[in-house]
C-alpha cells in the first residue's frame, strides 16, 4: 500500500514540487519515496512506500522494467502475481526476477502482454501510473470497484495526478477554484461523486478505467477493461443453476480462495471484526485457512444502541482468535475531528469515519495489514432500505405515474410537509420506477439543496442509471449502490483512515471472482423472508452458530446528533457556522444553514446535512488556511 503522484509539462520546479506532492501523503508510504525525472524533463513519477511485500530495495518504486521501456509507480497490491510470475517464467517472457515484489511481475506483464491484456488478467486493488518511455506515453489505471484512490486534471496547463487530492492542491500555481457545481449533490450524499472533485479540472478516475495521455500531454482519453454495469448484466443473463447450498459451496470456495491470497504479506496480517455477518466470515474463514491464531481487531463504545464489541468478542472466542478491543469515548472522538479535512483533502462526511479512523489507529499498532468485510451488503442485498424500496414500489406501480406526479406536488406544496412521513411520502410518490424511487429515498431532505448558494444540475450516475437495466428491484438498487455509494463513500472512508495511520486494508468480498459470482445469483439466494445476505448467512453458520448472529444490527455508527448537543462540540459547531463567517465566505446559505442548526437545537429535529455542513466548513477553513500558508 503505497501512494503515488506526478505530472507532465510541468513549468515549475520539478523537484521540490514532487517532493511537496510525496510529503503531502508521507502517511500513506512511511517506509520510502522515490522520484522518477524522464531525460527530457516532461514527465515525473513520484511515490512513497509501505512496505508489504519484498520489503528489500528491490521492491523500491518508481520501477523501471528490465528493458528499460517502462516506468512505474503504482499503489495497491496485485494478489494473484505469483500466477502471472511463473506464466512470465514459463513462456520465457522473462529469464529472472530482481526481487520477489508484485511491481515488477506486473511491469514485466505490461511489456509481455501490453496494458489492457495484462490487467484484465490482475486480481487486486490499484492505482497505477505507468509511463512508456519508447510512446512518450502516460497510462494511469484504476482497480475494477474503486478500493484505491485516483485523482488527475490539468493544474495551470500541467496535466497532474495522485492518490491523494490534497497533493495536488499542495502544487505551486495552484488556483483551481472550488467546484461549486457539486455542492448540491455533496450535501444530498455527504460525499462527492466520481467523477468530480471539489475542485474544478480535477477529477477521479472512475474504477475499471484507463487513462491514457501521450506528448504532448494537452489532451487524454479514457476507456473501460472492466465494467460493474457489464458483470452484473452478464451474471444475470447466466444465472446460477445449483441449489441454494450448492451456491454457499462455491461463494465459501471463492471467498477462501481470496482470503488465502489476500493474507499473503511480508508483514503481520489481522482483520478487523465488527460482530456483523460480513466481517464474520471474513475471520472465520481467515482462522480455518491458518494454522495459528489470528488477530482481530474491534472497537466499542459505552452507549450500549451503539456498541457490538461484547458480540465481537464472543465471535472472536468462538473461533479462536487472538482479540483485541478499544472501547472509545466521545473525548477520542472529538480529539479525531480536527483531523477530518485534512485526512480526506475534500469534503467527505460518512460520521463512522470516525470509528473506523480509531480502529484503525488501534490495528495498526499490532499489524500493517487488515481484511475487512467491506461489499456484503452491496453484493448479497444485505441493507434493510433495499426490502423497503421493494415492498414502498410494489404498493405504487399499480397507479400511474401521471396520478402520483401531481399527488406527490400537492403533498410537498401543503402544510402536511411540516411533518417529516409526509416530506418523505411526497417526495417517495414522484418516482417514475423502482430505480428513481431509490434515488428520491436519498433525498427526502428538501433543504439539502438549498445549502449552497450554487445550483446546477451535472450528471452524475444514478441521475444517468437506465431504470430497469436489470430486470429485478433488489438487483437494480445493489448495482446503483456498486457504482456510486460503495466506491465514493465506503471505501473512500476505509481508505484514508486506514492509510492516515499507514495501515494497509485488504477487501476479499471485492474480488473480482466473487463480484462476478455474486451478479449470478438470483435474489431469492441473497434475501428471502425478511432477510438478507442468505447464502453468505449459510457459510457463516458453518463456522459460527446461527443463534450467535441472530440479533438487530446496530452498524457502525458514532450518536454524533447527542455528541454535538455537548458544549465543546457544540461551541466548536457553532463556529463554523457563524453567520457572519458564512456571509464572508458566499458559498453556503447562512439562513438555511441555520434553520437546519436551530431546528435541532431548538426542537430536536436532527438532519445528516448538519454533519455535512460542519465537514464541508472544517475542511473550508482549512483550505483557507492551506491558501494562505502556501500561494
Amino acid at each position: 500500500m503505497c501512494g503515488i503522484a506526478g505530472f507532465c509539462n510541468f513549468s515549475g520546479d520539478r523537484q521540490k514540487n514532487i517532493e511537496r506532492m510525496k510529503e503531502r501523503m508521507y502517511h500513506r508510504g512511511p517506509d520510502a519515496g522515490g522520484t522518477y525525472i524522464s531525460e527530457d524533463g516532461k514527465v515525473v513519477l513520484g511515490h512513497r512506500r509501505l512496505s508489504i511485500v519484498d520489503l528489500s530495495d528491490a521492491g523500491a518504486q518508481p520501477m523501471t522494467s528490465h528493458s528499460g521501456r517502462y516506468v512505474m509507480a503504482y499503489n495497491g497490491e496485485i494478489y494473484n502475481y505469483k500466477t502471472l510470475s511463473d506464466k512470465l517464467i514459463k513462456e520465457k517472457k522473462v529469464e529472472l526476477f530482481r526481487g520477489t515484489s508484485d511491481t515488477e511481475v506486473l511491469l514485466e506483464a505490461f511489456e509481455a502482454y501490453g496494458i489492457k491484456e495484462t490487467i484484465s488478467q490482475c486480481k487486486g486493488m490499484f492505482a497505477i501510473s505507468l509511463y512508456d518511455k519508447e510512446e512518450k506515453t502516460l497510462y494511469l489505471l484504476r482497480d475494477r470497484v474503486g478500493e484505491k484512490p485516483l485523482y488527475y486534471g490539468m493544474v495551470q496547463g500541467s496535466f497532474v495526478f495522485a492518490s491523494d487530492v490534497g497533493c495536488i492542491a499542495a502544487l505551486d500555481g495552484f488556483h483551481n477554484p472550488i467546484n461549486r457545481e457539486v455542492l448540491d449533490l455533496y450535501f444530498v450524499h455527504g460525499y462527492i461523486p466520481a467523477p468530480y472533485s471539489i475542485y474544478k479540472d480535477i477529477y477521479k478516475l472512475e474504477p475499471g478505467n484507463i487513462l491514457k495521455i501521450k506528448f504532448p500531454f494537452n489532451k487524454y482519453e479514457i476507456e473501460p477493461y472492466w465494467s460493474m454495469k457489464q458483470a452484473a448484466r452478464r451474471g444475470q443473463e447466466n444465472p446460477f443453476t445449483g441449489s441454494e447450498k450448492e451456491a454457499a459451496d462455491e461463494l465459501e470456495r471463492l471467498l477462501k480462495e481470496a482470503i488465502a491470497e489476500q493474507m499473503v504479506a511480508d508483514v503481520p496480517v489481522g482483520a478487523f471484526l465488527s460482530a456483523g455477518i460480513d466481517s464474520s466470515t471474513v475471520v472465520a474463514l481467515m482462522q480455518s485457512l491458518n494454522q495459528g491464531k489470528v488477530k482481530s481487531f474491534t472497537i466499542g463504545m459505552e452507549e450500549k444502541d451503539y456498541n457490538e464489541a461484547v458480540y465481537a468478542k464472543e465471535i472472536a472466542q468462538h473461533l479462536g482468535t487472538e482479540h483485541t478491543e478499544l472501547y472509545i469515548t466521545e473525548q477520542d472522538a472529538i480529539e479525531v475531528i480536527p483531523k477530518l479535512g485534512y485526512m480526506f483533502g475534500e469534503p467527505f462526511a460518512d460520521s463512522s469515519q470516525i470509528p473506523t479512523y480509531l480502529v484503525s489507529k488501534m490495528t495498526r499498532e499490532h499489524v500493517t495489514v487488515s481484511l475487512s468485510g467491506d461489499g456484503g451488503d452491496e453484493l448479497f442485498c444485505g441493507y434493510t432500505s433495499y426490502a423497503s424500496v421493494e415492498r414502498i414500489w410494489n404498493k405504487m406501480k399499480g397507479i400511474p405515474y401521471f396520478i402520483r406526479k401531481p399527488c406527490s406536488e400537492l403533498v410537498l406544496h401543503s402544510p402536511l410537509v411540516k411533518h417529516p412521513i409526509y416530506k418523505v411520502k411526497g417526495k417517495l410518490l414522484g418516482a417514475k420506477g423502482a430505480s428513481d424511487l431509490y434515488i428520491c429515498s436519498n433525498e427526502t431532505e428538501p433543504l439539502a439543496r438549498k445549502i449552497s448558494l450554487t445550483h446546477e444540475e451535472i450528471p452524475y450516475k444514478h441521475g444517468e442509471y437506465e431504470s430497469n437495466f436489470l430486470k429485478e428491484t433488489n438487483h437494480n438498487i445493489m448495482l446503483m449502490d456498486m457504482l456510486m455509494y460503495h466506491p465514493d463513500d465506503i471505501l473512500v472512508k476505509v481508505d484514508r483512515t486506514a492509510m492516515a495511520v499507514s495501515l494497509e486494508t485488504r477487501v476479499p468480498m471485492l474480488d473480482k471472482d466473487v463480484v462476478e459470482f455474486a451478479w449470478t445469483l438470483p435474489i431469492d439466494y441473497k434475501r428471502g423472508g425478511g432477510v438478507g445476505k442468505k447464502v453468505l448467512r449459510d457459510v457463516l453458520y458453518r463456522y459460527v452458530p446461527k443463534e450467535m448472529m441472530e440479533r438487530p444490527k446496530k452498524g457502525f455508527s458514532i450518536p454524533i446528533d447527542k455528541w454535538l448537543r455537548q458544549p465543546n462540540l457544540r461551541e466548536w459547531a457553532e463556529s463554523l457556522i457563524d453567520k457572519k463567517t458564512l456571509a464572508s465566505q458566499g458559498i453556503l446559505d447562512p439562513e438555511v444553514v441555520w434553520k437546519i442548526w436551530t431546528d435541532f437545537i431548538e426542537r430536536g429535529e436532527w438532519r445528516i446535512q448538519i454533519w455535512y455542513i460542519l465537514m464541508f466548513q472544517l475542511w473550508f477553513t482549512q483550505e483557507q488556511s492551506r491558501n494562505c500558508d502556501i500561494r
